[in-house]
């Protein structure tokens, strides 16, 4: 029920002056995405955000950085 509340109002905002059935037709397709595609679409950006903190996990094991205080002190009075 929140879906349609939520795609009424989010059709009505999209359909700016043209209000009544465009609107309409908008948020209930609004809505019919969200339901069926909310699933697939989380999963997708699961996966790629995985896939992105594992990249950078291999690419902190070839290259790894050191702190500034780590580097050694260069000599200015020899």
């Amino acid at each position: 029920m929140l879906g349609k509340i939520a795609g009424a109002m989010i059709g009505e905002k999209l359909a700016g002056r043209n209000r009544g059935v465009r609107g309409t037709l908008m948020g209930a397709g609004i809505a019919a995405v969200a339901r069926r595609g909310f699933g697939p679409l989380a999963l997708a950006l699961g996966a790629g955000w995985a896939a992105k903190k594992m990249w950078e996990k291999r690419q902190d094991r070839r290259h790894p950085h050191y702190p500034s205080s780590a580097s050694p002190a260069s000599r200015s009075g020899a």
